[in-house]
Formats: C-alpha cells, sequence, structure tokens
C-alpha cells in the first residue's frame, strides 16, 4: 500500500474494499458480491444440483405450506417481511398458499440490491397481481430500525437460504438480538439453515465443476475494475473453498496466482498481493439443532417450531420472542 491518509469514501463499497485490502488477511464483505451480474451469476448457482440449499428448502416450504400458513396468519392480517429476498422463488410457494386462503397480509421483500427488488416485484405483479408488495431497500440493520415500528399487526419475518450462515456465531447472536428487538409479543421469526453433514457434500455445494460459483467470486474482481477504476485481471486469481467439519464453517477465497501490486485508482492505493495470498469472500457457517437453540436463547428468542427436508439436511425453524 502506498497511502497513509484514507480516502474521502462516496459509496459504503469503496470503504470496504479500502478497509479489507489494507488490512491483513485481506477480506471483503461478501454482501458486495451482489451487483447485477452477481446476482445474476447466484441465480445460476441455486439451480447447479450440487447447491443443495436452494431445493431442499423449497422441499420444506412446499411440503408443510399449508401449516405454516397456519403458523403465520391471524384474524388481524399480519405483515410478511423477508430480509435478503433475492428473487423470491421459494417465498412464491407461501405466497401461493396465502392467495388461495385469501389470507390478509401484506409482503415487504427487504433486499441491498435495487436490481432484485425491481425484479422481483415485477415478477409478482404478473404472478399475483391481488399481492400487496411495498419493497424495502437497504441493508437488514436499516431495515429492521424502520420495521421495529411497526406495531398495528403481527409481524412474520423471514430469513431463509441459510443466510444467518454469512456471519459468524457472534455476529449472528448481534444480529438475532436485533431481529429480538424488533419483534412484539405475537410476533414470529422463520429462519432457514443449513445443518451440518457429509463434509464433501457441503464442499461440492461451493466448488461447482462448471465454474459458476468461481465466476460468482471472481466478479468482485470485476466490480472493483468497474467501481472503482481498479486495474485487477481476474486470470491471476484462483477460487478456493474449504470447509472445516470440526467448526462447522464454510469459506470462500480469491487466492494471488503470483506476487503482484494492483492500482485501485478511484481510491488513490496501490495493493501488493505475495503470491498465494488470498482474499476472504465468503464464509457460510453450518449448525445444528444444540448450536440453533444456544444461538436462539442469546438473543432472547425460543423454538416454537421445527421443519426438515427428508434427509434432514436443511432446517427451518420458527421462533417466538422470550417474554
Amino acid at each position: 500500500m502506498n497511502n497513509t491518509k484514507p480516502p474521502e469514501f462516496k459509496t459504503q463499497f469503496a470503504e470496504d474494499v479500502f478497509k479489507g485490502l489494507t488490512s491483513y488477511p485481506k477480506k471483503i464483505s461478501s454482501k458486495f458480491l451482489y451487483d447485477e451480474k452477481g446476482d445474476e451469476l447466484f441465480q445460476q448457482i441455486m439451480d447447479l444440483p450440487q447447491y443443495y440449499l436452494t431445493g431442499k428448502e423449497y422441499q420444506i416450504l412446499k411440503r408443510h405450506r399449508e401449516e405454516l400458513g397456519d403458523e403465520f396468519a391471524s384474524l388481524e392480517g399480519f405483515d410478511l417481511i423477508e430480509l435478503g429476498a433475492g428473487d423470491g422463488k421459494k417465498t412464491k410457494v407461501l405466497l401461493s398458499h396465502f392467495e388461495e386462503k385469501n389470507y390478509d397480509y401484506k409482503y415487504l421483500p427487504v433486499d441491498i440490491s435495487k436490481n432484485v427488488l425491481e425484479q422481483l416485484k415485477g415478477s409478482l405483479q404478473q404472478e399475483f397481481p391481488a399481492v400487496e408488495v411495498e419493497p424495502q431497500q437497504g441493508t437488514y440493520a436499516e431495515v429492521l430500525s424502520r420495521l421495529a415500528d411497526y406495531r398495528e399487526r403481527k409481524k412474520v419475518i423471514l430469513f431463509l437460504g441459510s443466510n444467518i450462515g454469512n456471519l459468524t456465531p457472534e455476529e449472528a447472536v448481534n444480529f438475532l438480538k436485533k431481529i429480538s428487538s424488533a419483534m412484539h409479543e405475537k410476533d414470529l421469526f422463520f429462519m432457514g439453515v443449513d445443518q451440518k453433514k457429509d463434509p464433501k457434500v457441503i464442499l461440492d455445494a461451493y466448488n461447482d465443476g462448471a465454474g459458476v460459483t468461481e465466476a460468482f467470486n471472481k466478479n468482485l474482481l470485476t466490480r472493483m475494475n468497474r467501481e472503482l477504476d481498479a486495474e485487477f485481471d481476474p486470470e491471476d486469481f484462483m477460487h478456493w473453498p474449504l470447509y472445516d467439519p470440526e467448526s462447522g464453517v464454510a469459506k470462500s477465497f480469491l487466492v494471488s496466482k503470483k506476487e503482484q501490486t494492483v492500482a485501485i485508482n478511484a481510491l488513490d492505493i496501490k495493493v501488493h498481493f505475495q503470491k498465494w495470498e488470498t482474499v476472504h469472500t465468503e464464509v457460510s457457517q453450518k449448525y445444528d439443532d444444540t448450536s440453533i437453540a444456544w444461538l436462539a436463547k442469546e438473543a432472547g428468542l425460543e423454538i416454537s417450531g421445527c421443519w426438515a427436508d427428508k434427509d434432514s439436511c436443511f432446517k427451518n425453524y420458527l421462533f417466538k420472542r422470550i417474554k
């Protein structure tokens, strides 16, 4: 690095890249993988046979949609708030059932990506024209602070796809505390969680032979080139996933294949990489019933229901706030 004084950051992305690539070891938050191209690549990942998470959770929601609808519904109606809504593919299983039952509800999809929210709203208008949709763009923390004031009727907060795994256990507890503080007595929190299992099954989910996951991670370099006038050559980096069955942590890295110095002109820095030096891009923590119960207790929540796919590969938990 050649700068000691940090520049004025125009975006959160710029600030995160500066701090992440001038620290050791280097890292960039996985949330910045999701630009327009990243969204497209992640949709492809979810369709891959190795990426079992989407299919397993879809199976749970489809099989138990009536039971879940009964849990969510109430006479005065409810607000269905989904954190990290994405394309809404799995949620539409629930929405279809809610429409059949003529439930009184409003859907509030939350995502950091404006592009994703616009696409989701458009598809919902075509598939479920009667559904009242209020997209909420922003980070989870920003939106949760706003939604804490929703007191008129029951809130059902969805957090699907095992997104909780993108946080360390300490971060997960803090995140769930924010969820708990945004909830009132009758509110519910419904979360998907990938389970510990055969380590090879987990590793294969992040290391597909078609190279889509590699392209998804390397797109971060392309985004820095485009938005921060950086000079990365994606071919100078390799994507490397690993899984530790003891801790239950899956991680992804971009690894420099040679010693090199890369200019990031918008930040006025040059970042030096040793040969085989890493940039940590993703983390996916896997859980079991015991660790989820511990997380919930630490955050002031209690488990009130649990549903699994037929192989107990993936589970969805329902939580209430401890009185």
